[in-house]
């Protein structure tokens, strides 16, 4: 697993697959095996470069500074990698970076879809933050883990994923960072909005988001939609804020006609 070091922190990639670039960001969780369901479906039509963002997976265990910290740490590790320019998907989290890379260094993307992201931190968010944060710190990653399963999934499929996600639930907590690495990501992402600025954005932009997402509900899709110019907007009618998992084929409908006009 390759590795670049900037500002304090090993950042961790990988690189699979056959074709043309694609940048693939995690969210909030961080590690770049969120999209391993991803590189099982489309490793024959493009190469894949996942990361381990600073603070979780395999890189170094850092606190977070913004969300424009981590977006300079992508351009890193294109460089590292030799990615000039590429097509970017990020989720939640990873769409906030995707977007600090569109405002600071557009010549690095061919194109940006954000999927199920936000542009500000508002109440709503705040409040299910607190909530988290108070978990991790005063019950445990367990229970962490467990809250997080709970926003990400639908209730049908949970019941229909039981097993499978207690297992995931124990990964996810592995990749987690101490309380306080973990809070100063809850605090990046509340802390971004760059909605004053949107409308510098020129790159081809999708937005997506599923119509039953309680984490990142879909206004803060429709509100990128109206601010960034041209962009489009698909609302998926389920599947919660994991999406790409728990509606594949739904996921692939929405996100890869653009992904390959635009590699």
């Amino acid at each position: 697993m390759p590795s670049v070091t900037r500002d304090g922190c090993a950042l961790h990639y990988t690189l699979d697959g056959r074709g043309p670039p694609l940048i693939l960001a995690a969210g909030l969780g961080g590690a770049g095996a969120w999209w391993d369901p991803q590189v099982a479906r489309w490793a024959d039509r493009f190469t894949l470069l996942r990361f381990d963002q600073r603070g979780t997976g395999a890189s170094t265990r850092v606190p977070v500074a913004s969300i424009g910290q981590m977006a300079e740490d992508l351009v890193a590790i294109m460089d590292h990698a030799g990615i000039a320019r590429a097509p970017l998907l990020g989720h939640s989290t990873g769409g906030a970076i995707g977007v600090s890379l569109a405002l600071d260094h557009p010549e690095r993307l061919s194109a940006l879809l954000v999927y199920a992201s936000t542009t500000h931190g508002d109440a709503y968010r705040r409040r299910l933050f607190a909530l988290r944060r108070l978990l991790h710190e005063r019950v445990g990653v367990e229970a962490y883990a467990q809250y997080t399963s709970l926003l990400l999934y639908p209730p049908t499929w949970i019941n229909a994923h039981d097993d499978a996600l207690r297992a995931a639930e124990a990964a996810a907590g592995a990749a987690l960072g101490a309380p306080e690495v973990q809070a100063s990501r809850l605090d990046a992402i509340l802390g971004f909005d760059r909605r004053a600025e949107l409308g510098r954005i020129a790159l081809p932009v999708r937005v997506v988001c599923a119509a039953d997402d309680i984490l990142t509900p879909r206004y803060f899709s429709e509100e990128f939609g109206r601010l960034i110019p041209g962009a489009e907007t698909v609302i998926v009618p389920r599947g919660g804020h994991a999406l790409s998992r728990t509606e594949p084929d739904l996921f692939d409908e929405a996100v890869l006609d653009f992904l390959e006009a635009h590699r």
